[in-house]
């Protein structure tokens, strides 16, 4: 392949100086505290509350976009109704929308006095200031990435497949979980791994729905936000690989999955 030598160098290092030396300068820097320093900071009950809720809540939202998010996309590619593009184009404003705003604008309507908190709370139901209503900003802002992987593959999928399961007698709900669903698995499981990902590392929406409340409602991110402001450069960076182990570990459990899956798929199609 000609320019394969320098082409592969000059990607190489790149990808060192943007992405693979400043994750090893975290690494370096947390490996001062040792084993036990940073066993003690990992297993403290605050980073152990924030790494759950940071955690817990991106799977949440994850698997709730993988689900609506792959719907959105279905109705985007199948139907044609008033306004699909101007809807399809607001897709994309999360990306756009500067996250402090966003998450100014979710707790205005989910808070106590917002046009929904009110009523949510009159119901029982408390969203802003608890996990909730991080799993709910953090749905708003992974939404777009399953939309977008999906949609490409929708728009590909070929429906004489679907016609053809219709004619051997396949109901709708067969015809969507043997036919359509296997082919866009691989696509799913990506948007779930990128909106899994954004999620756990978000910041300006979350915080200001967050409440911030230590043990209950504090995230990840903010703690290592605290943890700088206190001059405490260790423990950040010790909270910052616990989060890059679990996310590198979380990540290829999905990437593995999806390998699997494309396999599967392209064996079947053969």
């Amino acid at each position: 392949m000609p320019g394969f030598g320098l082409s592969l160098g000059y990607t190489l290092a790149w990808l060192g100086l943007i992405v693979l030396i400043p994750l090893a300068g975290v690494f370096l820097y947390s490996a001062r505290l040792g084993w036990d320093g940073l066993w003690q900071v990992w297993t403290e009950p605050r980073v152990l509350a924030a790494l759950r809720l940071s955690f817990g809540t991106s799977l949440a939202a994850a698997a709730f976009n993988a689900v609506m998010g792959t719907l959105v996309a279905w109705v985007f590619v199948r139907y044609r109704f008033p306004g699909r593009r101007l809807f399809d184009a607001m897709i994309d404003l999360p990306f756009a929308l500067p996250t402090a705003v966003a998450g100014i604008a979710l707790t205005a309507l989910y808070g106590p006095n917002g046009w929904l908190g009110q009523w949510l709370e009159a119901a029982g139901i408390k969203v802003a200031y608890t996990p909730l209503g991080i799993t709910v900003a953090l749905v708003f802002i992974g939404l777009p990435f399953v939309v977008r992987v999906v949609q490409p593959v929708l728009a590909e999928a070929e429906r004489e497949l679907e016609e053809a399961a219709a004619t051997l007698g396949a109901g709708r709900l067969q015809t969507v979980f043997r036919v359509v669903l296997p082919s866009v698995w691989p696509a799913v499981l990506a948007g779930f791994a990128l909106a899994f990902a954004r999620g756990v590392g978000e910041y300006g929406s979350v915080i200001f729905i967050a409440g911030n409340l230590p043990l209950v409602s504090e995230i990840a991110p903010l703690l290592i936000t605290i943890k700088l402001e206190e001059f405490d450069y260790a423990g950040a960076t010790a909270i910052a690989t616990a989060m890059l182990l679990l996310s590198f570990a979380v990540l290829l459990l999905v990437n593995t999955l999806q390998a699997r899956l494309s396999r599967r798929g392209s064996r079947g199609g053969h």
